[in-house]
């Protein structure tokens, strides 16, 4: 039961980082999706989604990581 509940806690930032590709892409071929009211708008909130949610996966491969000495030196406490 826990390793469900520590998959879907790591999905959620996978989740927003693909929502905010998807944001970007509709960007660039021009779909407005409805609660944003301009695509400039659309591509920074998905960019920002897209790079919270890699931020937040990353750091916690990297914090795994650690736990067990798998990283190289320049990234060891």
């Amino acid at each position: 039961m826990h390793r469900y509940i520590a998959l879907l806690l790591a999905l959620i930032p996978v989740i927003m980082a693909i929502i905010g590709i998807k944001l970007m892409r509709d960007t660039v071929f021009g779909i407005l999706l409805s609660p944003i009211p301009s695509l400039p708008l659309q591509f920074l909130v998905g960019a920002a989604s897209f790079a919270i949610g890699i931020y937040i996966f990353g750091g916690f491969i990297l914090h795994r990581d650690r736990k067990r000495n798998k990283v190289q030196a320049r990234f060891k406490r």
